[in-house]
C-alpha cells in the first residue's frame, strides 16, 4: 500500500490518508475562497495547483452564527470538500453527497458526528461540503445574487460529477443527502434547474419549511447592515469583518421577539435568516414546484423524528414551563388557517401548554414539511420512501424523547462521536445499535438500488416506516397531524412573509 493515496483532479493532483478499510481526502477547494472581490458573489472555479495538494485537513468552515456553532478554524478556503473512498482505484462505486445542517447558520463537515466510516465501510463513496452560510450565503443583498449557499452546493455538485470517477464513484449514481438545513437545501435542489442532472437520489431527514419572501428577506439584510452602521448591499458590506458580520447576526437572531409586529413567523423561530424565494435561484419554494408539475420528482428517502421540538425545549430552558399564552402564540402564528389552532385543540382535548406548542412546532417546521415533500415528489412521478424515527433519546433522564437531530449519530454509525454521545449515552442501548444499523443500511441500500426497503409512501395507503425497538411498516403514524393540514392552502411552512401579509 502506498504511504499516501494519490488522485488526480481536475485541479491538480492531492494526496490523502489511508484509514482502516478506505482513504480520505480533505479540504479539497471546489471554488476560490469567497472573500475579497469574491465576497458575496456566485462561487468562482478554483485554480489549479502545480505539484501536490496535501488534502489530509478539513478546510476552515465559514462563519459561524447563533448558540451552537462549529469549532472556528482559521483560513478563509470556505468551499471545500472531503472525499471518502473505499478504493481510489475502484469504478462505479455510488456516491452520498453530504449536506451538513445548521439552520442555515452555522456548522460544518467537519463535525465527528458526520464521519463517513461506517458508510465508506459498506461500499459508498461519500463526500461531504462546506458551504457559505448565515448573512456570507443567504442574506439577500443589493448587488449580490441570491442565496448564495445554494450556488455553493450546486457548484460543489459540478465539481463531483466531474472528478467523482477518479475516486472510484459513478457521477451517475449520487445521491444527496442532508439534515435540517441541509435537508431543506435537498428539498431546494428538488426543484432549481441548475442542479437538474447533478444527482439522481435524495435523501432528506427533518426537512424546515424555512423559506422567505423577498420582502421579509430585505428587512432582515436592512436590520443586520444596519447594525453595523451601512447600507444591505453588497459593495457597503464588502469590508465588514467576516467574523463581526457573523456575530451582529447571532445578536438580530437573539432579538427577533422585538421583530414580532413586524416579522410575524420568522421572529419565533429563532433564527433571523433563511433561504429567499427569489424568482431566480429559487424561483419558488419546493413543495408546488413539484405538485404543479415545474419540477420531476426522483428517488427520494424521506422522514422525520417524533419529537422534533423537543430538543429545542431542553437546550432552550423552557422545557415545562411553556404557558397557555405560549400555546396560544404559537397554534395562532403556525397551524394552517383557518381554523388551524382550533383542530389542534380538538385533535388534542387533554393536553397542556407544552404538549400543544410542541406538536404544532414539531409539524409545522418539520414533520409536516417532510410528510408534504414525500407526497409532493409522488404527484411529480418519483417514488418516495417516508420514515419516523421513534426511538427515544436516553439523555437528560429520557426527557429528549425522539428529538430532533437523533437520526444523525444513527445513520452515520457516529455513537461515540461527541454528539452521539450526548444524545444516545457512552454505551448505547441494543434498540439503538440495531435502529443505526437499519438506517445505515436503508442508506446503503437506498444510494445504490433507489430502494430503502419498505414499501413506497401511496397517497392510498400512506406506508411509513417507523424506526424503534421493534420497528414496522404501518400508515402514517401521525395521522392527527396530517388530518389538520390536510387541504389547507397555502400551507404555512411553504413561504414566511411579514406580518399580516399571510
Amino acid at each position: 500500500m502506498p504511504q499516501q493515496p494519490s488522485v488526480r483532479t481536475t485541479g491538480g493532483l492531492v494526496a490523502g490518508r489511508w484509514r482502516p478499510g478506505h482513504a480520505v481526502f480533505r479540504g479539497i477547494p471546489y471554488a476560490q475562497p469567497p472573500v475579497g472581490a469574491l465576497r458575496f458573489a456566485a462561487p468562482a472555479p478554483p485554480l489549479p495547483w502545480e505539484g501536490t495538494r496535501q488534502a489530509a485537513e478539513f478546510g476552515p468552515a465559514a462563519p459561524q452564527s447563533g448558540p451552537v456553532r462549529a469549532n472556528p478554524q482559521e483560513g478563509t478556503d470556505w468551499l471545500t470538500l472531503n472525499v471518502s473512498t473505499p478504493d481510489p482505484g475502484a469504478a462505479g462505486l455510488p456516491v452520498l453527497v453530504w449536506i451538513h445542517g445548521g439552520a442555515y447558520i452555522a456548522g460544518a463537515s467537519s463535525d465527528p458526528m458526520y464521519d463517513p466510516a461506517a458508510l465508506t465501510g459498506a461500499g459508498l463513496v461519500v463526500v461531504s461540503i462546506n458551504y457559505r452560510i448565515g448573512a456570507e450565503g443567504f442574506a439577500l443583498l443589493e448587488g449580490a445574487p441570491p442565496n448564495r449557499g445554494f450556488l455553493d452546493q450546486i457548484a460543489a455538485l459540478q465539481w463531483v460529477q466531474r472528478n467523482i470517477a477518479s475516486f472510484g464513484g459513478d457521477p451517475g449514481r449520487v445521491t444527496v443527502a442532508g439534515q435540517s438545513a441541509g435537508a431543506g437545501s435537498v428539498a431546494a435542489l428538488l426543484t432549481m434547474k441548475p442542479a437538474r442532472g447533478l444527482f439522481r437520489r435524495a435523501v432528506a431527514h427533518s426537512v424546515p419549511g424555512n423559506y422567505c419572501t423577498r420582502a421579509l428577506a430585505g428587512q432582515v439584510a436592512a436590520a443586520l447592515a444596519d447594525r453595523l452602521g451601512t447600507a444591505p448591499t453588497a459593495a457597503a458590506l464588502a469590508g465588514a469583518d467576516p467574523q463581526r458580520l457573523a456575530g451582529e447576526l447571532t445578536s438580530l437572531s437573539a432579538d427577533l421577539r422585538g421583530h414580532g409586529a413586524h416579522w410575524g413567523r420568522l421572529a419565533q423561530t429563532g433564527v433571523a435568516i433563511c433561504p429567499v424565494v427569489d424568482g431566480e435561484v429559487l424561483p419558488e419554494t419546493p413543495w408546488p414546484a413539484l405538485t404543479g408539475g415545474r419540477a420531476s420528482g426522483t428517488e427520494l428517502l424521506v422522514g422525520h423524528t417524533r419529537d422534533e421540538f423537543r430538543l429545542f425545549s431542553v437546550l432552550s430552558g423552557r422545557l415545562g414551563t411553556f404557558t397557555d399564552e405560549d400555546a396560544r402564540t404559537a397554534l395562532d402564528l403556525f397551524a394552517p388557517a383557518p381554523d388551524g389552532a382550533d383542530a389542534y385543540r380538538a385533535a388534542h382535548p387533554r393536553a397542556g401548554s407544552q404538549e400543544l406548542l410542541e406538536s404544532v412546532y414539531s409539524d409545522a417546521l418539520f414533520r409536516m414539511p417532510s410528510l408534504r415533500l414525500a407526497e409532493a415528489n409522488a404527484a411529480a412521478g418519483g417514488r418516495s420512501f417516508l420514515f419516523e424515527l421513534q426511538l427515544s433519546s436516553p439523555a437528560f433522564g429520557g426527557t429528549l424523547g425522539a428529538c430532533h437531530s437523533l437520526d444523525v449519530p444513527l445513520a452515520f454509525g457516529t455513537p461515540d462521536s461527541p454528539a452521539g454521545r450526548g444524545l444516545l449515552g457512552d454505551r448505547p442501548a441494543p434498540e439503538a445499535v440495531a435502529v443505526s444499523r437499519e438506517l445505515q443500511q436503508a442508506w446503503v441500500r437506498f444510494a445504490t438500488t433507489g430502494d430503502a426497503g419498505w414499501p413506497a409512501y401511496r397517497p392510498g395507503q400512506r406506508l411509513t416506516r417507523v424506526l424503534d425497538a421493534e420497528s414496522k411498516t404501518v400508515p402514517y403514524p401521525e395521522e392527527a397531524s396530517r388530518r389538520i393540514w390536510e387541504g389547507r392552502d397555502p400551507a404555512p411552512f411553504d413561504l414566511i412573509q411579514p406580518a399580516g401579509s399571510r
